[in-house]
């Protein structure tokens, strides 16, 4: 029974949003969870992202608890869509995919769904046909679309789409009734009509049509007449030349008008009634079927495909907004050949159409499109400030362009684009200063070459709920047309379709070779795409086919400066070009399958010997490419290492100050390992998140200064991750101290000894910290003074009450990293500021500074600081689900110095005995677990032999674990010891400096102590 009722759950969104099940009307309820299945639907299938879901709801001031609501409106949802759904049985409706929830109702059970479908279906339908279906779908609409969300901005793009759905609708009922002779009943419909909708063009042409029809010549006139007023007074334009030849028609009463005497096809009237659209629209309501003829004629077989791509571009001009466009497939299906017509189609209509794509080896430079500036201004330290001058740039160049005209933005081939390109990419549709305009963004990637940065940048991408073109093989017709066109006749498209799969680029190079060979060719050559192209090239004179290899370790795009030093003749390619393996003059593959072939069948000595004369040569003609020149120095053998790594060097410090750490690493794992270079790395690698690399690799570097120095990243948990690491990092740092440095360097060097010290109790480190930061009060160097803070405050804990202390450190360092442009340490001012506020019971105050490294964060991508906000908004709303979901978080942060035992201890405030690890923390909570087992000698026992605390963040919050065992003992020796130890922090709460935790105001405590 239950899957029965699964079946029939429909949904309505005309009118109030509604869903039914097999045993009725479903109970939403509240607006908020209504709002969740509108949301869902509006998403037609696709995921939307928890987060999207949260800012959707609430847009201005998101609750803390706003995630767990949104998951127990999904669960409320799901209990009222399947009520017979099995405990614990995965709904197959509403489903959890990965950031998010997605709804997956059948196409015909949304009332909206289904209207389109139904409209759509009567596109080609003869008018007696098409006169009751859209009649019937007319009547579906209760009301306007998701009418009790029209305000929100989630729906306003669906509900416009639906409305001009609805008035495409109306015009191809009217045009049916007209085209059967009823022009009275169609002239009621449209007076209705053009009313509501005052500025369609066509629906006045149809309206003056079914008047003229009627015999009331008069009224046509004067439809047209207040046509013309409403354009003048709405538009300040003229009627289209279709009105204006209509009006002369009816003055002249030409025959054209006349009714035809059998209804065949549904068109409308004789001159079109559909709106007039701006050139440079295609025009919404138009299906991908019939969204015009491609402007490449080499493209075949991809009309519905390039169809959705237009509708995209009308969707970014009609609402002046981005639009994300994503298509995939095999190689040689098609991808670049589909965006190459839809660029075509676009720039013919005024569009500015600009090109990036991804380089074909690893190390080579991304191409970005050239709407997209670098950013301007000197070169800066900070990475964080580097990559955001990086994405503003591309941001106001995007923007601006669209002001012009809008824009098409390709980007080519991302399964190979590195992450740096792929984050600036998802940048121009993030939440925050996100492109503003019509722009349609197109991205073509390899289904079945998925790496780990795509992936990402994917999921990142779901945000914007991207338009999917998913190419597959051609079908049979369609195969016969393109190996047709190809061979110049027609071929055994059986065969043809059966040997290719249907893949374009591979029927185009097996209908050559038949063209060349003959039908035997389909029978004797071996089926495999790369078999065919070598059996092709094999044709070329030997001198071309030399060129082609040089050519092919160049890449995809040739530089001809470069090929002509080392191709003298360059007449060489002339076949090749012929032969269509290359296009633009013989300096770009036709496809990147051909240079991958071609490059993969050199020989490695071969490869290493064109390699090293193309990194010799840039370097002659370019050497400022240091990215290419590493590139190919790297591929041409033992002999090349050292320059390579010296231009991968270079390479990767330009990357650090264009604010790309992405490329910035790459190059530098190319750059050797000596020291800096693999400090390089690590600072890389840290910026993007990759902690635990980058300790190993200051861990092998930890012997040199290059470690000591060399590491501008700040800490904000006052316990190492690392504590083999620190060891040789003290080490290497004490060594270095007790031989000649400048003060510069000293003052370094003492910063990072006593950071590397934190939370001991060696009085090393709090000497180290107030050295370095004498020293670095008299360099006038920000980033070092910064360090020095960061360091002193990693040496406040060594006694209770020095939360206004390390306040007084936060706002310094906050005021210092704004006024020097050093964002990592603003953040990190922020978190000291909110920890030191939580700790003085100051809630309002810490919430603003949470709020303020979130917004940094997101401005300069530091994924890590949402780890502590979220840990901090548990602690304002503590739970044990909030403790879990945010701990959950830190597990994947590569945190362990601050994860191990800590989720436990957060537990314990709210009453929660976990029988998980207790870690660090478990000699202080053993005393609480021996009273609780009814062991109270134990317990007092391991009350008074308790360790000294580290000097860290949680001193109180142990203080206070052995006070409550104390108190609960009446240990009145230990209770003293105890209230002397906290009384100078009796104005803060236990365990709150933090930012995670805490145990509640030292206050109370001590009266239990007193």
């Amino acid at each position: 029974m239950s899957s029965r009722f699964a079946r029939v759950t429909r949904f309505g969104v005309f009118g109030p949003v509604r869903a039914e099940t097999g045993a009725g009307p479903a109970a939403l309820q509240g607006a908020r969870q209504r709002a969740v299945l509108a949301r869902l639907v509006v998403a037609r299938g696709r995921v939307v992202p928890v987060g999207v879901l949260v800012d959707d709801l609430w847009p201005e001031d998101p609750p803390r608890g706003a995630v767990a609501a949104i998951r127990t409106f999904v669960a409320d949802l799901r209990r009222a869509l399947e009520p017979d759904r099995a405990p614990r049985r995965p709904s197959a409706l509403l489903v959890t995919e990965p950031p998010g929830y997605a709804l997956r109702p059948a196409a015909g059970d949304v009332d909206a769904w289904r209207f389109e479908a139904a409209v759509e279906a009567t596109r080609d339908l003869p008018p007696d046909a098409a006169l009751p279906r859209l009649a019937e779908a007319l009547g579906w609409w209760r009301g306007p679309a998701y009418a009790e969300f029209a305000a929100e901005p989630w729906a306003r793009a669906e509900i416009d789409r639906l409305d001009e759905l609805r008035a495409l609708a109306v015009e191809r009922h009217a045009a049916a009734l007209l085209a059967l002779g009823r022009p009275a009943e169609a002239a009621t419909e449209l007076q209705a009509h053009t009313t509501a909708h005052p500025l369609r063009e066509g629906a006045w042409q149809s309206l003056a049509l079914a008047l003229y029809r009627s015999g009331r010549q008069g009224d046509a006139l004067a439809a047209l007449r207040r046509a013309r007023t409403v354009l003048a007074e709405e538009l300040g334009i003229d009627p289209g030349p279709a009105l204006r030849t209509l009006e002369t028609d009816i003055l002249t009463q030409s025959p054209d008008l006349d009714a035809p005497a059998v209804p065949s096809r549904s068109p409308g009237p004789s001159r079109s009634p559909g709106p007039s659209r701006s050139p440079a629209s295609p025009g919404p309501s138009r299906s991908p079927a019939s969204a015009g003829p491609s402007r490449s004629p080499g493209l075949v077989g991809r009309d519905r495909e390039l169809g959705r791509l237009r509708l995209a571009a009308a969707d970014a001009v009609s609402h002046g907004r981005p639009v994300l466009a994503l298509v995939s497939g095999e190689p040689g299906a098609g991808k670049t050949a589909l965006v190459s017509a839809l660029a075509a189609d676009l720039a013919a209509a005024g569009w500015t159409t600009s090109w990036g794509h991804a380089p074909e080896h690893d190390g080579a430079p991304a191409v970005h499109p050239d709407v997209l500036p670098p950013p301007a201004g000197a070169p800066v330290t900070d990475p964080a400030v580097a990559r955001l001058r990086r994405r503003r740039a591309a941001v106001a160049g995007l923007t601006e362009a669209a002001r012009t005209a809008p824009v098409l933005l390709i980007a080519d081939d991302l399964h190979r684009a590195d992450a740096g390109t792929l984050e600036l990419l998802t940048d121009l549709f993030s939440e925050r200063d996100p492109v503003r305009g019509p722009v349609l963004l197109t991205g073509t990637f390899r289904g079945t070459e998925l790496g780990p940065p795509l992936t990402a940048a994917l999921a990142a991408f779901a945000r914007a709920e991207p338009v999917r073109v998913d190419l597959t093989g051609l079908d049979g017709p369609a195969t016969a047309a393109l190996a047709r066109a190809v061979a110049g006749r027609d071929l055994d498209t059986a065969t043809v379709h059966r040997r290719t799969g249907g893949n374009p680029f591979f029927v185009r190079e097996l209908a050559r070779l038949v063209k060349d060979e003959g039908d035997a060719a389909l029978r004797t050559v071996p089926a495999g795409v790369r078999d065919v192209l070598r059996h092709r090239l094999a044709q070329l004179p030997p001198a071309t086919r030399t060129a082609l290899g040089v050519a092919a370790v160049l890449g995809r795009d040739v530089a001809p400066d470069v090929l002509a030093a080392l191709v003298p003749d360059p007449s060489a390619l002339d076949p090749a070009v012929d032969a269509g393996f290359l296009t633009d003059g013989g300096l770009r593959f036709a496809h990147v399958l051909t240079r991958d072939t071609l490059y993969g069948d050199l020989s490695e000595l071969t490869r290493r010997a064109w390699h090293a004369a193309a990194g010799d040569a840039l370097i002659r003609l370019d050497p400022s490419d240091a990215a290419a020149i590493a590139h190919h120095l790297a591929h041409a053998g033992p002999a090349h290492a050292q320059a390579a790594a010296r231009y991968a060097r270079e390479a990767a410090l330009h990357a650090e100050h264009r604010g790309d750490p992405h490329e910035a690493a790459r190059h530098w794992r190319r750059a050797g390992t000596d020291p800096t270079a693999l400090m390089g790395l690590a600072r890389a690698l840290a910026v993007t998140g990759h902690m635990a690399e980058a300790r190993r690799l200051r861990a092998a570097v930890a012997p040199d200064p290059a470690a000591l120095t060399a590491f501008d990243v700040p800490a904000i948990w006052p316990r190492n991750d690392d504590e083999r690491l620190s060891g040789l990092l003290v080490t290497a740092a004490t060594s270095a101290l007790s031989g000649p440095l400048d003060e510069r360097h000293r003052g370094r060097v003492l910063s990072t000894l006593a950071l590397e010290l934190r939370g001991s109790t060696d009085p090393r480190g709090r000497r180290a910290a107030s050295a370095a930061e004498r020293i670095a009060r008299t360099t006038g160097d920000p980033v070092q003074l910064a360090l020095a803070l960061n360091a002193r405050y990693m040496h406040t804990f060594h006694r209770p009450g020095l939360a206004p202390a390390r306040a007084a450190i936060g706002a310094e360092l906050t005021d210092l990293a704004a006024r020097h442009d050093l964002p990592t340490f603003e953040v990190l001012g922020h978190l000291i500021r909110l920890q030191s506020a939580a700790a003085l019971g100051d809630l309002p105050t810490a919430d603003t500074h949470a709020t303020a490294a979130d917004i940094l964060a997101t401005r300069y991508d530091l994924p890590l600081v949402g780890v502590f906000t979220t840990l901090y908004a548990a602690l304002r709303h503590p739970s044990e689900a909030a403790y879990r979901t945010a701990h959950a978080l830190l597990a994947r942060a590569d945190l362990p110095g601050m994860a191990e035992g800590l989720l436990s201890l957060s537990l314990l405030t709210v009453d929660v005995y976990p029988d998980g690890d207790w870690g660090p923390y478990e000699p202080w909570v053993r005393p609480l677990l021996l009273i609780r087992a009814g062991r109270r000698d134990e317990a007092l026992g391991a009350l008074r032999s308790l360790p000294p605390s580290p000097h860290d963040a949680l001193l109180e919050a142990r203080l206070c674990l052995a006070a409550r065992a104390a108190v609960a003992l009446d240990d009145r020796p230990t209770m003293r010891t105890l209230y002397t130890a906290l009384l100078p922090a009796a104005a803060e709460h236990a365990g709150a400096q933090s930012g995670v935790l805490s145990f509640g105001p030292v206050a109370e405590l001590l009266a239990a102590l007193a």
